[in-house]
C-alpha cells in the first residue's frame, strides 16, 4: 500500500484523542491547530509540559504516574501528592518536570527541515527529523527539564526547603516552555 499524506492526515485528525487527558493541553491548543491548518503538516502528539511524580522503571506499563499536572502546582499540592506516593514503599519515585513536545508529520523532507529550523530559532533546541520509508516525522522538543529521585522505599529524601526550591524551579520552567509555544505559534 502506498502512503498518501493527505489520507493519513485526514485519518489521524479524524480520530478520537487517545491521550490520558483526552485532549490537547490548553497552552498548546492554538499551536497544534495552526500546524494542522497547514496543508504540509499535521500533529500526531503533543504535550505543553508537565510536572509529575513517577515510579522509575525500565518497563513502560500503566500505573507509573502517581501524579501528573500540565499546569503549575502549589507547595501544598506537592506535599499532599508526596504523602500519597510514599505508600509505594519499595520503589524509587522521581519528581519530574518535562518540557513541551510536539510530533508532526510532514509532507516532504524539505517541509520538515523548514519547521525544525523555525522551532529551533524559537528555542526548541532539541528538535529533529525522523524519516522512514513512508513518513517524515519531526519531534519538536524544548529544553526545560528537571528530574531527581525524591522518595526511596517510602522515605522522602529532601526537606521542605529543597522541595520549595525544586517546585519553584519546575513552575518557572513550565512558564518558559509555554513562552516558547507562543513564540513558535506567532512565527508560523
Amino acid at each position: 500500500m502506498v502512503y498518501n499524506f493527505d489520507n493519513s492526515k485526514k485519518t489521524v485528525l479524524g480520530k478520537l484523542d487517545k491521550s490520558n487527558i483526552g485532549g490537547w493541553d490548553k497552552p498548546i491548543v492554538n499551536l497544534c491547530e495552526k500546524i494542522n491548518k497547514n496543508k504540509n503538516y499535521y500533529t500526531t502528539s503533543s504535550c505543553s509540559g508537565r510536572i509529575m511524580l513517577i515510579i522509575e522503571t525500565l518497563d513502560k506499563k500503566s500505573g507509573l504516574f502517581l501524579f501528573r499536572s500540565h499546569g503549575k502546582i502549589s507547595f501544598d499540592e506537592l506535599r499532599e501528592e508526596i504523602e500519597k506516593a510514599k505508600a509505594e514503599s519499595n520503589k524509587i519515585i522521581y519528581f519530574k518536570q518535562e518540557p513541551c513536545v510536539v510530533a508532526v508529520a510532514c509532507r516532504e523532507v524539505g517541509d520538515a527541515q523548514k519547521l525544525v529550523n523555525l522551532a529551533r530559532s524559537c528555542g526548541w533546541k532539541r528538535s529533529g527529523i525522523t524519516t522512514t520509508s513512508k513518513k517524515n516525522i519531526i519531534e519538536l522538543f524544548s529544553t526545560e527539564k528537571l528530574e531527581l529521585p525524591i522518595i526511596d522505599k517510602g522515605k522522602v529524601l529532601v526537606d521542605d526547603a529543597y522541595l520549595r526550591l525544586i517546585l519553584r524551579e519546575a513552575n518557572n520552567r513550565l512558564e518558559r516552555t509555554w513562552e516558547k509555544i507562543k513564540k513558535l505559534e506567532k512565527r508560523l
